[in-house]
């Protein structure tokens, strides 16, 4: 149930302690969150592909289970929404392409929410696993629709942040 959480938790932690160790590119927690939600991405889009068999990691016959009864053509969309999270996973490690891959992710998270309400309602299981409640999946689906939008945030360069932190310690004179 926590899969996909951790699957963005875990290197985003990873990827800020390499910032704290020196690698700039991931000198914030903006950044190192979103390169985890990439992470996230890729192992959510390698299961829009793969067949479905026993083991933990769903496929794409349980994804196709998972699409409620009024979309049209529900494994073409599960392929499409597989390409479109590499797309988006692919845009949020590139810099200039952060905004528009994150506005494009959210859009994609809350299109994909009816899917996670009708799964989590009709108790469709993702790789053999018990379906995951809705309690858990619409707060999940918000994080992630988060996440996203604040790729959309623009960056604050070093000067920006200092220039801000020095504002705050200015005694007015008088």
């Amino acid at each position: 149930m926590f899969g996909t959480l951790m699957l963005l938790a875990v290197p985003a932690v990873l990827f800020r302690l390499l910032g704290a160790l020196g690698v700039e590119r991931f000198a914030t927690w903006r950044v190192s969150v979103l390169h985890g939600l990439a992470v996230m991405l890729v192992f959510t889009a390698s299961a829009h592909f793969a067949p479905s068999g026993p083991g933990p990691m769903p496929g794409h016959h349980d994804l196709v289970a998972m699409v409620p009864p009024f979309v049209p053509l529900p494994r073409l969309v599960v392929y499409a929404t597989g390409v479109l999270e590499l797309l988006g996973a692919a845009g949020l490690v590139r810099e200039a392409a952060r905004p528009v891959a994150g506005l494009g992710l959210a859009v994609l998270f809350v299109l994909m929410l009816p899917a996670n309400i009708h799964a989590a309602l009709e108790e469709v299981p993702l790789g053999g696993e018990p379906a995951t409640p809705l309690w858990f999946r619409i707060p999940e689906q918000v994080l992630f629709i988060g996440v996203a939008l604040w790729a959309c945030v623009p960056a604050r360069s070093a000067a920006d942040g200092a220039r801000a932190a020095g504002a705050g310690r200015r005694r007015p004179t008088g």
